[in-house]
């Protein structure tokens, strides 16, 4: 098991518009999939180093190296839960595993149902960005993600999909499925980019 990486000092300041929250309330769209073992398996494609497409199956998956990180999830309905540990696989480690092209600049993170969310890539190998099957060292309940999900601290947390089933490396960038239907295209929630009327020029491809 790895060692846990955790923000150094105290509390930092939650982002603006947003509140604390004590509890994890379940915020989703559409119904939580059932989780089928055998047909489960998460997928690396799109433009890899090697042209080919990386996949595991459920238990090769739960067999790579655990590690732990200590992240904020910030909720563009403005809710925050600060210092939470998530425990699972580091977006780095399936970079290093299935590592991609030199020109790639962006990653679409794709989830059950087909549902899909765009993340600069500099954003998705953040050494807390982290496929999470684990919170506070309890695996994951269905309604909050389980088998995977994916936790990227440092933007809102539509971001990080749950339900997690692949990802595509892309050379462009390309919006998802928020990112389709008005949400803003990078979503830091420092500079409270919840919005694509927010966008400024570069912000992300035309709608």
């Amino acid at each position: 098991m790895g060692q846990s990486q955790s923000p150094e000092g105290e509390q930092q300041p939650l982002p603006p518009g947003q509140r604390l929250q004590r509890g994890w309330p379940v915020t989703h769209y559409g119904p939580v999939p059932k989780f089928k073992p055998d047909r489960w398996d998460f997928q690396v494609f799109g433009a890899t180093a090697d042209g080919e497409n990386h996949s595991w199956n459920h238990e090769e998956f739960t067999a790579l190296p655990y590690e732990t990180v200590v992240g904020d999830l910030h909720c563009v309905t403005k809710f925050s839960m600060t210092r939470a540990e998530w425990g699972g696989v580091l977006a780095a480690t399936v970079l290093s595993l299935a590592p991609p092209a030199d020109d790639v600049t962006h990653v679409m993170v794709w989830a059950e149902y087909g549902f899909s969310s765009n993340l600069r890539f500099a954003d998705f190998a953040a050494p807390t960005s982290i496929f999470a099957t684990h919170r506070a060292g309890e695996l994951l309940t269905a309604e909050h993600g389980f088998p995977l999900r994916l936790v990227v601290p440092q933007l809102y947390a539509w971001k990080g999909p749950k339900w997690v089933r692949g990802v595509e490396y892309m050379t462009t960038d390309r919006r998802g499925f928020w990112e389709e239907r008005g949400y803003h295209n990078i979503g830091d929630p420092w500079k409270e980019q919840r919005y694509s009327y927010q966008e400024d020029p570069g912000d992300g491809p035309e709608l």
